[in-house]
């Protein structure tokens, strides 16, 4: 699992005009090709109107998978271009489409190109970026003597608390990041001078939004 990526925060679309042409930008998160494949087919069933619904994803934690679609558009003008705006950004697990409604002035390559990749950021843009992070749960079991200091220590440290147990001793549940277990270990123990249970629990994902990437 990969210590952090970034992906999407939501579903979403966005509108441009360009030209007298609609482009709508349709942007989903994404873990599987047949999920993306399902993404397109929903839009193109939605928009089968349109003129064009050219589509791009990415998925894996390698970007094993990748994938552009013209879909009628002049070659390497549309899916292309929109694949590496997904690039570009080092976006993960991310499904973009992109319905063209022709306004009656044709665009050109270049302005194709252009027209297409800008759908796309500016779509992204709109549903917004998270930086998935891979976090430790960490368990601190001691006697109820150290709640106030043990407490205190980690709301001013850079860790975030997850939730605090109230048992027959007290147990305070830790995000760390994975790559800090072992420094937080320490940290921990030389705080409790080593009276502490210090306990690994779950790896999962924390997002946090980026503002711009």
């Amino acid at each position: 699992m990969l210590s952090s990526y970034y992906t999407v925060k939501s579903t979403g679309t966005n509108e441009i005009t360009i030209n007298k042409s609609r482009f709508i930008a349709h942007v989903k998160r994404v873990t599987t090709e047949n999920e993306a494949q399902e993404f397109i087919q929903a839009v193109k069933k939605e928009h089968a109107s349109a003129t064009h619904n050219c589509s791009a994803y990415m998925i894996g934690e390698q970007d094993d998978i990748q994938k552009a679609n013209d879909d009628g558009e002049p070659s390497r003008t549309a899916g292309v271009p929109m694949l590496e705006v997904l690039k570009k950004r080092h976006l993960k697990d991310t499904c973009v489409v992109v319905t063209r409604y022709f306004g009656g002035i044709k665009l050109g390559a270049g302005g194709l190109i252009r027209a297409y990749g800008s759908a796309v950021t500016e779509g992204i843009n709109a549903v917004g970026v998270v930086d998935r992070q891979l976090m430790n749960v960490i368990g601190i079991t001691l006697d109820y003597t150290w709640l106030g200091k043990m407490e205190n220590e980690i709301r001013q440290s850079s860790y975030l608390l997850k939730d605090v147990l109230y048992e027959e001793s007290v147990c305070f549940l830790v995000y760390v990041p994975v790559d800090n277990v072992t420094s937080f270990t320490d940290w921990v123990t030389n705080i409790t001078n080593g009276q502490g249970i210090i306990e690994e629990k779950e790896e999962v994902y924390l997002e946090e939004d980026v503002t711009e990437k």
